[in-house]
């Protein structure tokens, strides 16, 4: 194994998003995307699954590989990429609100679900349930 391949295994490939939808969606563009990597992983050990769609830490998001660019996961994760540039404290917080809630129910998971549902305007209550 080659020491791109590993660094790429680690870390994932970065991603440009498709122009079209950073047209309709400008905001996109004021986070780093990447494909593959260990913290899609982790997210999804974390979750019982093999891997999460994707994972956002800090400006960057790294998608899982072969997951579809959808507009309601890109608007979603940008909602966590605005949040950690909110508050230094955010992965603690996230963390407690995820043991003290759950995934679903976490105020910081909703509150994605919300941003994106308004930027593509559907209605909040759809966006609870999934």
């Amino acid at each position: 194994m080659g020491i791109a391949t590993l660094v790429s295994a680690v870390i994932g490939c970065p991603v440009e998003l498709p122009r079209g939808l950073v047209e309709r969606y400008p905001e996109l563009a004021a986070a780093r995307w990447r494909r593959g990597g260990l913290p899609v992983r982790v997210g999804g050990w974390c979750l019982g699954q093999r891997s999460a769609a994707a994972i956002t830490l800090w400006d960057t998001v790294w998608l899982a590989p072969g997951v579809t660019l959808s507009d309601e996961l890109l608007l979603h994760e940008l909602r966590h990429v605005h949040q950690f540039q909110a508050s230094a404290a955010f992965p603690a917080w996230y963390l407690w609100e995820t043991v003290r809630r759950g995934y679903s129910r976490n105020r910081f998971e909703v509150d994605a679900r919300a941003y994106a549902a308004r930027r593509l305007g559907q209605s909040v209550a759809s966006t609870l349930n999934g």
